[in-house]
């Protein structure tokens, strides 16, 4: 049928996605209607690949690779970057020998800080160190280190270090270019982190001698050197020494044998509850008044 002012229309024609191509033939009606259905595509085969057998991947390799493992596990404790080398919280009490033939001639920053060390033989490989870090360990007056002309940063707080005077001279001829040192911990730093009695003008001296024997340092524990100290250190220095008596082992140890007993300055004759006689003792406290002001305030009628 022609629809006048309209092209004339044929037979409907499939849609472009079921229209079938040349050379393919009809499946049979569905439905009995005029449009054919399409045979489904045929299956594709999945991809499956193949195992490649590598040479070496057997067993043996696999023992192999569980010896290799163990072998990074023993050094999984050292942390590398760059030149700067990290052994911490391992609890050795020597510095291990892998560390200096593995890292030795590239090292220019060791920390070993958390362990327990009480020997620092393993650094004689470590020729090329600028920074030394050796915080909480077991360092003692013994502390030996091998000559180290680069290093010049070195911490060793909070160790077992009572003798400073020592300790200094060896510093002094074994890092030459040391400029920053912390011995903040330590016995041998008076502050009142390790010993209440401390006060500032114990520091103070402390740092007076430590400038005194090593010239170079720039920075002493938490604080810069200022220019004041220095000068003070040229002048002074050497009479801030802190002489401990030597009969102080002996004292403690009579003090440590009889712990029942009570201390007290009257003579033995005197102490008697019911002797009034008037003793004229030594007692063992000494006021020395540094930081007292109390006597501006005595009145002449109070005298």
């Amino acid at each position: 049928m022609t629809v006048p002012g309209h092209a004339a229309l044929g037979p409907r024609q499939p849609p472009a996605a079921t229209r079938p191509g040349p050379g393919c033939a009809l499946g049979p009606s569905v439905g009995g209607g005029g449009s054919s259905a399409l045979p489904p595509p045929p299956a594709r085969p999945r991809f499956r690949p193949r195992q490649l057998t590598l040479p070496g991947s057997g067993p043996a390799r696999h023992r192999a690779r569980g010896a290799s493992g163990a072998a990074t596990r023993s050094m999984a404790g050292a942390v590398v970057s760059g030149a700067q080398v990290s052994y911490i919280s391992q609890d050795c009490e020597e510095i291990p020998e892998f560390l200096g033939r593995k890292y030795g001639h590239m090292a220019k920053r060791l920390d070993l800080s958390f362990n327990l060390l009480r020997s620092l033989e393993g650094l004689k490989t470590f020729s090329y160190l600028e920074e030394l870090i050796l915080d909480n360990n077991l360092l003692g007056n013994d502390l030996l280190l091998p000559r180290l002309p680069h290093l010049h940063t070195l911490t060793l707080n909070k160790n077992q270090i009572s003798e400073l005077e020592s300790l200094l001279d060896h510093l002094a001829e074994v890092v030459p270019s040391l400029q920053y040192l912390s011995l903040l911990g330590n016995i041998a730093c008076p502050n009142e982190l390790v010993c209440k009695e401390k006060d500032e003008d114990d520091y103070q001296r402390y740092r007076y001698f430590v400038l005194h024997k090593l010239t170079n340092l720039k920075f002493l524990d938490t604080r810069k050197v200022t220019r004041r100290e220095r000068e003070e250190a040229l002048i002074r220095g050497a009479f801030m020494k802190v002489v401990k008596p030597k009969d102080a082992k002996a004292s403690s140890a009579a003090a440590s044998a009889s712990p029942e007993m009570h201390y007290t300055p009257l003579p033995s004759g005197s102490r008697d509850l019911t002797n009034h006689r008037g003793i004229l003792g030594k007692c063992r406290y000494i006021y020395y008044g540094k930081h007292s002001e109390g006597n501006r305030f005595i009145r002449d009628d109070q005298l």
